[in-house]
């Protein structure tokens, strides 16, 4: 099979054009030098030396000149312009997936074409990448010879045993292309590069280099520079270069920017796979101590540790971040005697070597970063890793496969021996995920789902051929894990990479049966296959630009088995199998991608319109420029749609929504232009904004006097105002056997399980969102090591029920087994329904009585609290209300509401406010409403009224239906005098009528 290379993808044009124009203006020429070989002594007596002429670059631009092309180029692209030529250093950014390597391949052959420049220095971070773009040069050598008239090219790997090539390099006058990793040149005392050489006539061969005035290109540069002092920048300054170009989709550092195409141009223009991520996470699995290590911390010597626990909260337990220092006592920190004794040891600070001492009885722990402590089986986890992989795998190969597709699936792991061990004589075993990986395909294969796919396969051997693993490989070929900090491991890293390499072609045809593959985490910079649909982290993804990296190694569009790309969402769809919820993975991808490519979602730039095309005078298209966008951004800001920071605000997205969106009379014949802009960066979520707010003012009648001061308001408020206190009294056996009974209905215990949920994963300039889709699942998790707790303590502390009272419960509800199968889940459960059954005992034989005259609700506080709502949960303009508006939360509240607007029996009426309170054993009660009815003129009636959609109490919930209890008792008690006002619960305005009747 063999790739075919677009030429005319209009992205990598203008990323090629936009460096090619640097040097507009230079004139193509070379400079000359002399290279003496120095002969061995004996012959140099006799007069004998050889002399070649060396070639190299040579740049007749001024600084000037070069400043204003580069100006000329950023503007083009819409990119901030550079003020002053700070360096020979100019940045491409290029999302990856989105051709780089082809493009800075391309950029030397355009580059010699217009301007002769031939000497090329390509510099890269490890021997991944460098055999990858070795590939590249490779399989694109015919591609350019067609499209550059054959014109002659040498290449070749930087070798410290083959110095003769550096003087070939020197003294050629074809282009030249040296590819060298950082690791061989940055360390001045080790590396051959810097030592005189018999193979180079004696010369240092970095002086052969300089004196060609290179044009270096560096892949990955965040890796290569080792910072801006660091010892990789200065091995590439010492190369004298003509100019550094830097490729990445990462820049740590941003020299002159040229040409951006950043992760979200890339999403939207769908040059790359869309994302979608299968997430897995740990349901009721709170029955250990759990502890993770997440940062640690070192801020003016006060040293901390970020760290997750199952933490005792409100709403039962929940997995939190803690911050913890040495000595913190876990049991209070999570509220749980599960923590007895768990205390916080020494924290490591030092990078690289972070660590966090958890101290227990009877041991102690070091947890690395990432690494966790009382989790479930991780095997059990990652078992159903790679049973969901292998499904969406062969889900995708039904889809593609009519389609000329192969899929392939890539499994990152931490350590070589989870798939591959050797025994005592070196014979290769298989290792946990290898046999797991192999169970869970011959599983799948006889699902009817797959059928199709294996008609005509040997199943005992097919699950053996479809999986392999990429590591690095020792001398006698045995697999190692993976680390290029020192020459025999990179020697090592380079034999599994030839391999990678040189089966990239292979891989991708349909006939090689080999479909999954297994690397190191440590691998991941060389693989990049375009047919990577699945990829699956045997680990937790941890680090900042884990999930960018990860995701990087499938972006790549597909290809079919002539080669050919394909193209479209439809098709291209990558799926991330993680361990954490879909929500997480969204927050922190955003995080990433803020962090490493320094794009702010939601911020509107000043230079951001720079590039939109206008007609010129002689009708040419010329950019707006990097002036006038600014002033069209301060008239952004002037009107309140951005603040200071440029941070998009609501008005600016309701304006874009509604079509309202002004502009200077100067810009309006690009608006359309500029709202599409606008309209990236603003999002496209719907929020309630905040100009839909509105106050709520107190109505007043035609004489100008608020409503709520009038002889009738407080006619009905005097009936309702007052404060009132409670006593309790219950049967302590009905109790005992309402408790029985609610265990016994109560839902079933569920054991630990692990959730699926499926998302696509959207990157837009507004940021990025996850959407959920079919694909959630549920798997139960065998947690048989678990540590049963105290039960009767433990129901003690949280129900105050005595021991004998307890055990009575448990024994009559005859689901004691149930406490086996997730203790944590089963004591929640029991003490929840405990404590109901008790508030429920209380409200039974809750009696309310009047404190006295001087405690009530004073009429003055409706003046005090302001109301604010949405205008779409208001009812506009009340006659009859004592505000101007009504709020209202739900659809039968807004009938209601209508209802009282338009029945002429009703005199005013009030929405009660959230401070007009009824005390419950249960916590406040705040009814409805209160009403004031005139019936036929001669007989006035009060009511407080509670609306519900339903008055049937199954369908209430049991709280708020004792609550309502409570609250009749309340104004039961309230009754003294004639006329007192009346207490009714009612769905719709008829039931009050029904009472006045």
């Amino acid at each position: 099979m063999k790739l075919h290379f677009e030429p005319n993808l209009d992205y990598q044009l203008q990323a090629i054009e936009a460096v090619c124009d640097l040097f507009r203006g230079q004139e193509t020429c070379r400079t000359e030098f002399t290279v003496t070989m120095k002969l061995p002594d004996q012959q140099l007596t006799l007069g004998v030396a050889e002399t070649d002429l060396g070639v190299g670059n040579r740049l007749t631009l001024l600084d000037d000149q070069l400043l204003q092309n580069l100006r000329d180029v950023q503007l083009r692209g819409g990119l901030a312009p550079s003020s002053v030529l700070a360096s020979g250093d100019f940045t491409v950014e290029m999302e990856t997936g989105t051709g780089k390597t082809y493009v800075y391949l391309r950029t030397i052959f355009e580059l010699n074409k217009r301007y002769g420049f031939t000497k090329f220095v390509i510099v890269v971070p490890s021997v991944a990448i460098k055999e990858g773009v070795y590939k590249s040069l490779q399989i694109t050598e015919e591609h350019f010879k067609g499209i550059y008239a054959g014109v002659p090219v040498d290449f070749f790997l930087y070798d410290s045993g083959k110095l003769g090539q550096v003087r070939n390099f020197a003294t050629s006058s074809t282009i030249q292309v040296m590819v060298v990793t950082v690791g061989a040149i940055n360390k001045k005392d080790v590396n051959n590069l810097y030592k005189d050489s018999e193979k180079t006539g004696g010369e240092k061969p970095i002086d052969l280099i300089k004196a060609t005035r290179p044009i270096v290109i560096v892949d990955e540069p965040q890796s290569v520079d080792g910072g801006l002092t660091g010892a990789g920048k200065t091995a590439l300054d010492a190369m004298n270069p003509l100019c550094t170009l830097r490729y990445s989709a990462t820049h740590a550092t941003k020299h002159h920017m040229v040409y951006r195409l950043d992760a979200l141009d890339a999403y939207e223009r769908k040059l790359v796979k869309q994302i979608e991520v299968a997430a897995a996470t740990i349901e009721d699995a709170h029955n250990k101590a759990f502890v993770r290590l997440l940062s640690v911390s070192n801020k003016r010597g006060t040293i901390s540790a970020k760290v997750e626990l199952d933490v005792k909260t409100a709403t039962g337990v929940k997995r939190q971040d803690i911050t913890v220092s040495d000595g913190d006592d876990l049991q209070q920190t999570t509220k749980r005697d599960i923590y007895a004794d768990f205390r916080v040891g020494e924290i490591n600070t030092a990078k690289g070597e972070e660590f966090l001492e958890l101290r227990y009885p009877g041991g102690e722990a070091m947890l690395a970063m990432g690494q966790a402590y009382g989790d479930v089986d991780a095997l059990a986890v990652q078992r159903e890793m790679i049973r969901r992989t292998i499904r969406e795998h062969l889900d995708k190969e039904k889809l593609l496969g009519p389609k000329n597709i192969k899929v392939l699936s890539l499994f990152f792991i931490d350590a070589v021996e989870r798939y591959r061990q050797y025994d005592k004589d070196g014979n290769a075993v298989k290792g946990d995920y290898a046999r797991i990986f192999e169970e869970e395909y011959r599983r799948a294969a006889k699902l009817p789902a797959y059928q199709s796919l294996f008609a005509e396969l040997d199943l005992a051997h097919a699950a053996e051929d479809v999986h392999n693993g990429y590591f690095s490989r020792d001398k006698q070929g045995k697999w190692s894990d993976t680390a290029e900090n020192n020459a025999g491991n990179r020697e090592n890293a380079e034999r599994a990479y030839n391999l990678i390499m040189k089966e990239k072609e292979k891989l991708l045809d349909i006939k090689t049966p080999l479909k999954f593959i297994f690397s190191h985490s440590a691998l991941k910079e060389g693989w990049d296959n375009p047919n990577v649909f699945q990829i699956c982290t045997l680990r937790d993804i941890g680090t900042e630009r884990e999930r960018r990296q990860t995701i990087g190694r499938g972006l790549r569009l597909c290809v079919d088995q002539n080669g050919e790309r394909v193209r479209g969402f439809e098709v291209n769809r990558l799926t991330v199998i993680a361990t954490e919820s879909y929500e997480q993975f969204a927050e922190n991808l955003q995080k990433e991608i803020e962090a490493d490519t320094g794009i702010r979602f939601g911020i509107l730039e000043q230079h951001q319109f720079a590039a939109i095309a206008i007609k010129a005078a002689d009708g040419s298209l010329v950019p707006l420029g990097v002036d006038q966008s600014k002033a069209l951004w301060d008239h952004l800001k002037a009107a309140g749609h951005v603040d200071a920071k440029g941070k998009v605000q609501d008005s600016l997205k309701l304006a874009l929504k509604n079509g309202t969106l002004a502009l200077p009379p100067a810009f309006e014949a690009q608006r359309a232009q500029i709202a599409e802009v606008l309209r990236k960066v603003s999002g496209r979520l719907e929020i309630k904004n905040a100009d839909e707010r509105k106050a709520v003012p107190l109505r007043k009648d035609k004489d100008g006097k608020a409503v709520y001061l009038s002889d009738d308001f407080k006619a009905l408020w005097d009936r309702i105002k007052h404060q009132t206190t409670y006593r309790v009294q219950f049967d302590n056996a009905k109790l005992l056997n309402a408790c029985i009974a609610g265990l016994q209905k109560a839902p079933p215990i569920a054991k630990a399980r692990l959730q699926w949920r499926k998302a696509d994963i959207a990157i837009g300039k507004a940021g990025v969102q996850a959407t959920e889709k079919e694909g959630a699942a549920t798997v139960v998790l065998d947690d048989a090591d678990i540590e049963l707790p105290d039960l009767l303590t433990d129901l003690q502390d949280r129900t105050q029920l005595t021991r004998r009272s307890i055990i009575t419960i448990l024994t009559g509800s005859g689901r004691l087994d149930d406490f086996k199968r997730n203790p944590q889940q089963f004591i929640e459960q029991t003490a929840e329904i405990i404590n109901s059954c008790k508030r429920m005992a209380l409200v039974a034989g809750i009696k309310y009585q009047k404190i006295g005259d001087e405690h009530f609700y004073a009429q003055e506080l409706f003046a005090k609290d302001e109301l604010t709502g949405y205008l779409r949960n208001m009812l506009l303009d009340t006659k009859r209300s004592i505000h101007e508006h009504v709020i209202y939360d739900s659809d039968t509240e807004c009938t209601f509401a209508e209802a009282l607007e338009t029945n002429d029996g009703v005199v005013l009426y009030a929405k009660l406010p959230s401070w007009f309170k009824v005390p419950t054993p249960l916590g406040p009660y705040n009814p409805d409403w209160a009403i004031l009815f005139e019936k036929e003129g001669l007989q006035r009636l009060y009511f407080v009224v509670e609306t519900k959609s339903s008055l049937f109490t199954d369908d209430l919930r049991k709280k708020e239906e004792a609550k309502m209890q409570c609250g009749e008792a309340h104004f039961h008690a309230l009754r003294e005098g004639d006329n007192p006002a009346n207490y009714l619960r009612a769905t719709t305005f008829d039931d009050v009528l029904k009472a006045v009747m």
